[in-house]
Order: C-alpha cells, then structure tokens, then sequence
C-alpha cells in the first residue's frame, strides 16, 4: 500500500492556532480522569511501552496518560503549545517535538499507542495514517482518536450563552468559520473511518465516556475558552481584538450569575483502531 503525498486538496496553515496557545488551558475544560483507567484496562497498559501524541497542543492528553507508558512524547507544529506544555508539571517520562504530523516517522521511534485528541481532521489523514502504520506502531499497537467538545459544555441552565457568543463573533468575523487565513463553509472534514479501513487498520472499538460533571467557570475561563478555538483565534481580529474582547465581556458580565457560570462536560470518546 503507498502512501498519498500531500496535494492541492491539503495544505497546513501555521497560523491556524495562532494566539491560542496562552488561552487553552484555561479555556479548555480537561479530560476526565476516567479515560485513564478505560484505556488502561481496554489496552492492557502496565506502565511499559511507549505513547505517541501528534498534534498534542499544551500537552493536556499526554500527560494525563503518561504514567500508562515507560515514555510518552508529545508532538506539535506550533511552538507556542510546546512552550506552553514544557511549563506544566508532569511526568518525568514526557518530552515534547516540534514536527508536522505530515513529517513523521521525524526519527521517534515505534509506539504502543499513538493518539489523536481532537487533531486528525487537521492533517494530510491517509499520509498520516500511512506513516504511522508502516513506520510508528509496534505488532499489536493501537492508534486512538480522543473525541469531545472542551472548549464549552452541554446546555444547562446557568451556562454562559453562548448563542450570543456565536453571533458576537460572527459580527466580526463574518458568517463563514475561519480556520487560519482561510475559510470553513462546510466545518471540518469528517470521513476518518474510511480512512482508517483505507490504511489497513482494524475496528473500531468504542469507548465513551460519560460526561454531565458540572464546571464551574468564570467570565476570564469563558473568554479564554473562546479564543482557544480556531475559529476566534486573537490574531483573527487584527486591530479590532481589543473592542471584540471589550464586546465579549460585556455580554459575558451582563448574564453572569455572580461573575461566574456552571457548564457540564460534555461525553468524551476514545475510537481504537488495530492494525490487521
């Protein structure tokens, strides 16, 4: 099976996160501990073996699934989510590689698990798919999307209102999601699973993990939360960021109950994949 070389229907925009960087991990609600212990049993981790995380951001699924592995390595295009990862207490068995998903196998090595948190509809899907089967995966690894929204929660009364904070943005951005220094008319792109079979990977097995655990979050996480989104990321508004932040708060502060809102997570997914 050969790889697809990156084309004209694909190509990385590195300022597609541009600014985020120093908002996520306030802005972003983290994983719950409970994929830990679902993967840990679904997989038979021991603390042995090796995890890859590609597009890994500040590191929040790395090193919440770290202590699974004897080493964990964390990859990511953008410098300023591995600045910002590097600054967070963890494990002694992570470190962190700045590299395209597109650039692997990078000279990292083979892996037990390689994962995929809310990333791989950003990538060249069958090249990267390609190198990691070929390249990446030890006989008998795993490659595991990690899907959920965690940048807001599921509606409950008392949540930030977020129909307004949609409509704010689209005042200034314009109705068309941006992604960079393009455009989303249609979202992001969908049809991994047959990208996986494609690739020769076998399944999948599904875990999910029940979300519902309110959150408490106050006008900064709100704020935070919204430009750690490509679609609101800061260098989007150019000149006019500081009125957007100035609207934005406003109308964050006008429903506060308190200065303060309550979100309840949303479910969170783990997609395994088997190589034939």
């Amino acid at each position: 099976m050969t790889e697809r070389r990156p084309g004209t229907e694909w190509r990385w925009d590195e300022t597609l996160f541009a600014g985020t960087a120093a908002h996520y991990l306030t802005g972003r609600m983290p994983y719950s501990p409970e994929l830990v212990d679902a993967l840990r049993e679904e997989l038979g981790l021991d603390g042995t073996g090796r995890l890859l995380d590609v597009g890994c951001g500040p590191g929040s699924l790395t090193l919440l699934l770290a202590p699974l592995f004897a080493e964990a390595i964390g990859v990511d295009p953008d410098p300023d989510m591995l600045t910002e990862a590097s600054r967070r207490p963890g494990a002694a068995n992570v470190r962190w590689h700045r590299a395209r998903a597109e650039d692997l196998p990078a000279g990292l090595g083979v892996f037990r698990v390689v994962t995929f948190a809310q990333s791989f509809h950003w990538m060249d899907q069958p090249l990267v798919a390609a190198r990691v089967r070929d390249h990446m995966l030890e006989p008998g690894g795993f490659w595991v999307h990690v899907g959920g929204t965690t940048h807001q929660g599921a509606a409950t009364a008392g949540q930030p209102p977020w129909d307004s904070v949609d409509e704010l943005v689209t005042r200034y951005l314009g109705p068309v999601r941006r992604a960079g220094q393009g455009h989303l008319p249609n979202g992001t792109r969908s049809g991994e699973e047959d990208v996986m079979r494609a690739a020769g990977f076998r399944g999948p097995t599904r875990l999910t993990l029940g979300g519902g655990r309110p959150v408490a979050r106050t006008i900064d996480d709100v704020v935070a939360s919204v430009f750690s989104t490509s679609g609101a990321a800061p260098h989007l508004f150019a000149d006019r960021l500081p009125a957007f932040e100035a609207d934005l708060r406003g109308l964050l502060a006008s429903a506060a109950a308190g200065g303060r809102f309550t979100e309840l997570t949303h479910d969170i997914e783990a997609v395994i994949w088997r190589l034939h």
